[in-house]
């Protein structure tokens, strides 16, 4: 008998992956998925806990769901995820609703401990993070078909002052190389076209395993000969681990794309400092200016925090010339939260609300500036576009991504004139720029899939 389930994944595209893995095991065991939570037999959420926000709108979903096992008999409510391995028992009295709470090493055995639910006896399973992804292991892709995520490696072994993944992921964990090759060819036989690799920090891949090195440009080798995707993103890249071996691939190889997400998240050496980030200013630079000299098309993208305690208007003027001088293409600013359990919990010189947002806005615009300056620099030239299909704005036009784009993050293309399919690959020329969009046509035949 078909049983309905309704999920809701939320965060990053980690915990994405996992939620696919959840979904296939759970239509192996006769579950299929409806847009209607009215229709559910199981109600699923894949929570995320880094931060604050997060917490709340996981927190939001979960009580939004719950009174829908009042009208229907028999409907089981499951949450999953970095909420649960974050709080734990304190969530069986907070939302007594749930039937079943689960960590973020459970999710492969969520169809048996589902099958297991007892209304009358709510249950929550953690354990000390250990789990790593196997290609075994079922997976239904959730993104468009032309596009996945390849998670390498779980959890993370850096330990910034702000950041609670290592207590709620565990420390890095790398998969087998020949296993990522196998799932990455997979991915790519059912038609994928873009791989992202994905990580709390790709470049520490392989630090873990045999010889304690780390081994990311031997990992995109292996994937370059053994997988057929066209494109190949990474994310995210920590600052002090991109070699010049990495970097001599991706000026070399065409299907590893020139795009670099590089999370600084300050530029002042006090700040970075009290961030427990293993690098300062002169660091970033030298970084930088060797990133041009040896991919000089790279798309360079990073984030800010703002707020940490102690920053000075004078650390925030910092990073406003940094932008000036660097002019990447792409930034994102976060204001600081002060997370429980966080070393930087405590830490003397607290902002204000007020502060964070005055100094978010003012980077904002600053970089808003920028990010349109550079747009307009691919104004009359020619770009390949890998097409989403319909946009998301209006049926007129079609939406996809440029090389210098990452889904889910960046902006994208409009595509004003011309025919193709989602999961094409078509030139565009430009023909308008935006702070985060461009607008272009079909300049060429679709690259079909």
């Amino acid at each position: 008998m078909q049983k309905n389930l309704y999920m809701v994944s939320l965060g990053c595209p980690k915990n994405l992956v996992d939620s696919e893995v959840m979904l296939a095991l759970l239509e192996q065991d006769g579950y299929r998925v409806c847009e209607d939570p009215d229709q559910a037999d199981l109600l699923l959420v894949n929570t995320c806990g880094f931060i604050q926000s997060a917490v709340e709108e996981g927190l939001d979903e979960i009580m939004a769901l719950g009174p829908y096992k009042d009208k229907k008999p028999g409907v089981k409510l499951v949450v999953a995820g970095c909420l649960v391995q974050r709080y734990g028992q304190e969530l069986l009295a907070e939302l007594p609703e749930v039937d079943l709470f689960i960590g973020v090493d459970q999710f492969p055995r969520v169809a048996t401990l589902v099958r297991e639910i007892k209304p009358s006896k709510k249950k929550i399973i953690i354990t000390p993070p250990s789990f790593i992804m196997d290609s075994s292991l079922a997976r239904t892709i959730s993104t468009p078909a032309h596009r996945a995520y390849l998670k390498i490696s779980e959890g993370c072994s850096n330990r910034c002052s702000y950041c609670l993944i290592p207590a709620i992921r565990g420390p890095l964990r790398s998969r087998a190389m020949d296993d990522i090759v196998a799932e990455a060819g997979l991915l790519a036989e059912a038609g994928v076209r873009e791989l992202t690799l994905v990580g709390q920090d790709v470049t520490a891949y392989g630090i873990d395993l045999t010889g304690k090195k780390a081994n990311l440009p031997a990992l995109l080798g292996k994937l370059l000969a053994g997988c057929r995707a066209d494109w190949l993103r990474l994310l995210y890249l920590y600052p002090n681990r991109i070699s010049d071996e990495l970097l001599t691939l991706m000026a070399a190889e065409k299907r590893l794309l020139s795009y670099l997400d590089i999370p600084l998240q300050h530029i002042s050496d006090r700040v970075l400092k009290a961030m427990n980030r293993p690098f300062g200013r002169r660091q970033v630079h030298e970084l930088l200016e060797r990133i041009r000299r040896m991919v000089p098309d790279a798309a360079i993208r990073t984030t800010f925090i703002v707020g940490f305690p102690g920053e000075t208007d004078e650390d925030v003027e910092e990073i406003a010339e940094f932008l000036k001088t660097y002019r990447l293409n792409n930034v994102g600013i976060f204001t600081y939260s002060n997370e429980e359990g966080c070393a930087a919990e405590h830490f003397a010189g607290q902002c204000s609300d007020e502060v964070k947002e005055a100094r978010y806005q003012y980077l904002m615009e600053l970089q808003a500036e920028i990010s349109l300056e550079k747009n307009k620099e691919y104004v009359g030239g020619t770009i390949p576009v890998l097409v989403e299909g319909l946009s998301r704005e209006t049926d007129l036009l079609l939406e996809g991504r440029s090389e210098f784009q990452a889904p889910e993050i960046d902006g994208c293309v409009y595509i004003a004139d011309g025919q193709c399919a989602a999961g094409d690959i078509v030139m565009v020329t430009v023909t308008e720029a935006h702070p985060y969009d461009l607008v272009g046509e079909i300049a060429g035949p679709a690259q079909k899939t």
